[in-house]
């Protein structure tokens, strides 16, 4: 038995194909002293039973870079380390039965070939040619992928593991590790056991690939990972004589998939309702290893119902194996990779979602390349562990979201889908006043939000389509409002950080990219860049005092923000405190805001009394607020910051003085479609760490003569290089289609980008998006000479660009 070591310079926890992916890449990286621990044996928790199919198209192009990453790099491992990984390029066929599922899975095909992934949409006819023993009777559409495949997954997690020692890293199961140590803020190495035999290794990093044992493995240590394992099941069937070599086959409408291997197809599900596992109280046994859960027959019939009338050569095929193991899944299905905001060094790579075995090659490589650079090598926002929000460790919670998340990966992914369970954590002092007003809720980071206001006659749900949802007109009537007259809106969501202390200021001026070295009173809108120029955060910083700052944020980014601020906090005399909860914001928007703001409140709102970007404390109703004067909308406006506590008053004050004035309660979808017809940017769409603040067209919140700071550098370069891309906003011709994200951008014919973002632009009578357009050595002129579409599942809409706002570009609205 080999000695376990008492130094490294990693320890990586948990031997699955997570994990030896991680140790692979760090390996591969020049790493020396990395260790690999492993519970009980590598690959003997989920890996080990996963189905192993390879499919290339994810959501985004960075998901899709890193799964064709993988897929690559199974290819090649079997010659690199001599193991045998099973991985062959069998392709994938994707069929609808419905015409939204074939509206999805087209708009998924324009996406892959946005990112270059060869894809071609088929007829049901040609779907029967490649899989003949398909029933098509009811099939509308369909999609091939050549390129997708399957492989051996227990073998890539042994021949990644081989190639980790090759490169030097040790590898040791049957160890396991008892607790993650720290000392002041950051990690210091782990405890561990094998038997009777107990010991400590001291280690820079951690990374936690623990998988379902994951969440309570972080908890230990005050870290938030939020996952719950699922039963998940599958039956395999005896060999039959007549199958021969097959595509995998998705039938999403179905909940199921198909995959032959060895002459026996492979039935998998993802039945709506899953069953979390274990049950409530009950942890996972210490001694966990290969095993299965009990047979739930009853729970995965009908799957295999519907199974013999898509295939009805499965009818007289008999089961070999009926197969439950737990998988992990997690409140959003998308995994977390990165550095834990609560515990400095302590990396996290976890939570698959049953993709875990095409996730995990890629995932290994982008967070070893985090760790050894101090950066992420691309955008990774949506699956950075970030975004993961406190609360959401909570194990009731846990267990209801992932009943309903295992299901979505099939489930039709309709735009502004929202989930129905684990809901009503995070609430607004306003949440039952808007609930009986006709809000219809949607849910960001735990938060329900007012999304739109149903009529009294109309029911208070979505019906998702991509197509014009049930609440089209109702958002119109919203944005209208805005636009002509004067909404409320319920932003109380934002998240909201005082900086304070002697230091604050130099502190934020070597964060932020604009000028904060203002009066007190005075509101900056200013992005934090990385060293690349990228755009770490998106926010505004209103000055209280000397010494005191307001900013606020996106409420979905808040921790990662508050992670930001943290990792840059040296020795300065600086407090940054979360004061979210603290304070409601009502935001009064619309160019009649100033008629209704000065019968609720004594204060002067004139230009001059109260100008553009200042903030002021006002008398409202028989209450105190604080006034910021600024907009995400376009129109005249104020935010109003108010107490908790004063917050219902105060609404009640604004709904009954503003009823002269016609005011109208608003919801997100028309403070989203008003912003974008003003082509303001959204982080994690149209701005992230990954996009220029120049290419993104924000120069004029950086200014570099202010001194020092991050990203200034790289602001300096790509002045003197010149711009390789801009971000163009569009607007579609024929009124129409509509513009989610993830639509092919056409120049002249070709595809040369994506829509970052979409809404319907209801003033200016047409779909709006924004996205990036290559121009490097082109002029303005240039760029805007060319003829541009919008291709959305498979068809092109002729559309104008802008590099402007089309609507209100010169700003004169928001000061009326």
């Amino acid at each position: 038995m080999s000695t376990v070591p008492t130094h490294a310079r990693v320890v990586i926890i948990g031997g699955g194909v997570s994990g030896c992916s991680v140790a692979y890449h760090l390996a591969k990286l020049g790493w020396r002293d990395v260790v690999l621990l492993e519970r009980k044996q590598l690959t003997s928790g989920t890996t080990w039973h996963a189905a192993g199919l390879v499919g290339q198209l994810r959501a985004s192009q960075n998901m899709t870079r890193l799964a064709k990453y993988s897929a690559d790099l199974y290819a090649r491992l079997e010659a690199e380390t001599g193991v045998a990984t099973g991985m062959r390029q069998c392709g994938s066929i994707t069929v609808a039965l419905t015409d939204e599922r074939r509206e999805e899975i087209y708009r998924q095909a324009t996406l892959a070939r946005a990112f270059g992934v060869d894809v071609q949409e088929i007829s049901p006819a040609e779907a029967k040619a490649m899989y003949p023993h398909l029933n098509i009777g009811d099939v509308v559409g369909a999609v091939h992928l050549p390129l997708d495949g399957q492989c051996d997954p227990a073998n890539i997690a042994m021949a990644l593991a081989k190639g980790a020692r090759n490169n030097g890293a040790q590898v040791f199961e049957h160890v396991k590790v008892e607790r993650v140590l720290s000392a002041n803020g950051r990690v210091t190495g782990v405890s561990w056991t094998r038997g009777e035999e107990s010991g400590v290794i001291e280690a820079d990093h951690v990374v936690n690939c623990g998988g379902m044992w994951g969440r309570d493995l972080a908890a230990s240590s005050g870290v938030t990972l939020p996952l719950h394992a699922c039963e998940h099941f599958y039956i395999v069937t005896e060999a039959i004589s007549e199958l021969s070599r097959l595509p995998v086959l998705r039938v999403p409408d179905e909940c199921a998939y198909y995959k032959e291997d060895a002459g026996k197809i492979l039935l998998g599900a993802f039945e709506p309702k899953a069953k979390p596992w274990p049950a409530p109280g009950e942890r996972i046994r210490d001694d966990f290893m290969f095993d299965q859960l009990p047979d739930d027959f009853d729970h995965f019939e009908p799957i295999l119902s519907a199974a013999i009338n898509r295939m009805p050569m499965l009818e007289s095929a008999g089961i070999h194996t009926f197969f439950n193991g737990p998988e992990s899944f997690t409140p959003d299905d998308r995994y977390y990779l990165g550095e834990a905001p609560e515990l400095k060094n302590y990396w996290v790579a976890a939570g698959y979602n049953s993709i875990g075995i095409v996730s995990s090659g890629g995932a290994g490589m982008a967070l070893a390349q985090w760790m050894n650079d101090g950066e992420p090598p691309f955008d990774l926002w949506e699956v950075d562990i970030r975004r993961a929000q406190p609360f959401q460790r909570n194990r009731r919670y846990l267990r209801e979201r992932v009943s309903e998340t295992l299901g979505l990966l099939y489930a039709d992914h309709f735009p502004y889908r929202q989930p129905a369970t684990a809901r009503g954590v995070r609430r607004s002092p306003l949440h039952e006043h808007l609930k009986a007003r006709g809000a219809v809720f949607g849910e960001v980071a735990g938060w329900e939000r007012a999304n739109w206001f149903a009529r009294p006659d109309q029911d208070r749900e979505y019906r998702y389509s991509w197509k014009r949802q049930n609440w089209f007109d109702n958002n119109r009537a919203e944005h209208m409002a805005v636009r002509e007259g004067v909404g409320l809106f319920d932003m109380t969501s934002f998240g909201k950080i005082r900086v304070e202390g002697r230091d604050a200021l130099p502190f934020l001026q070597k964060l932020c990219a604009n000028d904060l070295a203002v009066e007190p009173g005075r509101i900056v809108y200013t992005p934090m860049l990385n060293a690349r120029g990228g755009i770490e955060s998106d926010l505004t910083v209103t000055r209280l005092s000397e010494t005191a700052f307001l900013l606020v944020v996106p409420g979905a980014t808040l921790q990662r923000d508050l992670a930001w601020l943290r990792k840059h906090l040296g020795d300065e005399f600086v407090v940054v405190t979360d004061v979210t909860a603290a304070e409601s914001v009502l935001v009064l928007m619309g160019p009649q805001a100033r008629d209704v703001i000065t019968r609720v409140s004594p204060d002067d709102f004139s230009n001059e009394g109260f100008p553009f970007g200042t903030a002021r404390e006002i008398e409202i109703g028989m209450g105190l607020a604080r006034a910021h004067r600024v907009s995400y909308v376009g129109e005249l406006g104020w935010e109003l910051y108010v107490s908790a506590d004063q917050t219902a008053h105060v609404f009640e004050a604004l709904e009954d003085t503003g009823a002269a004035s016609g005011l109208k309660l608003c919801g997100i979808h028309a403070l989203d479609s008003c912003r974008i017809e003003k082509a303001f940017r959204h982080f994690g769409h149209d701005i992230t760490d990954e996009d220029h603040v120049l290419e993104a067209g924000l120069g004029f919140a950086v200014k570099t003569r202010k001194g020092d700071f991050i990203g200034r550098d790289a602001v300096l370069r790509k002045r003197e290089a010149g711009l390789k891309r801009r971000l163009v906003q569009f607007l579609l011709e024929d009124p129409e289609p509509l513009l989610f994200h993830n639509e092919a951008i056409v120049r002249n014919g070709k595809i040369v980008s994506i829509v970052t973002s979409g809404n319907y632009g209801h003033a200016l009578g047409g779909a709006v998006g924004l996205g990036y357009v290559p121009c490097e050595g082109e002029s303005e002129e240039q760029v805007l000479a060319s003829q541009y579409e919008i291709e959305i599942a498979g068809t092109r809409h002729k559309a104008k660009a802008s590099l402007k706002p089309i609507y209100d570009p010169k700003g004169e609205r928001v000061r009326l």
